[in-house]
């Protein structure tokens, strides 16, 4: 028999009345920075065979990673590994069990992103 009730259902609720919330956001991000992070390998993927390939070719190819565009790709390619890192850790605390309640879930959502900040300064100062 066919739902006579469809139109009368309400609709999901959306972004617009929900407030994101820190947790959600840094979940989010987790997802944009590995996928972005499959881009960046590309790159040196890209690199690395054009070093195999000619001399010219690696001119090329170099030149694109030694540009300004290529370091600001390269330094927030490194700001997302730092960030994807510190947050797979932190789904493995919450898989265990651990820092399930929302007061400590938030703490970890800002230590993630203040750690992945310092860590990529610190790599960048030190390399």
């Amino acid at each position: 028999m066919a739902d006579v009730n469809r139109g009368n259902r309400p609709l999901s609720p959306h972004l617009t009345i929900y407030r994101p919330q820190l947790t959600s956001m840094t979940s989010i991000l987790t997802r944009i920075t590995g996928n972005a992070l499959l881009i960046s390998s590309l790159l040196v993927i890209w690199w690395l065979l054009a070093a195999a390939t000619s001399p010219e070719y690696f001119a090329v190819a170099d030149g694109v990673l030694t540009s300004f565009f290529g370091d600001l790709v390269m330094t927030l390619s490194l700001w997302g590994l730092w960030y994807h890192t510190l947050a797979g850790v932190r789904h493995l605390m919450w898989d265990n069990g651990i820092g399930l309640d929302l007061d400590t879930a938030e703490k970890m959502g800002w230590a993630v992103i203040g750690g992945s900040v310092v860590l990529t300064l610190f790599t960048i100062i030190v390399i």
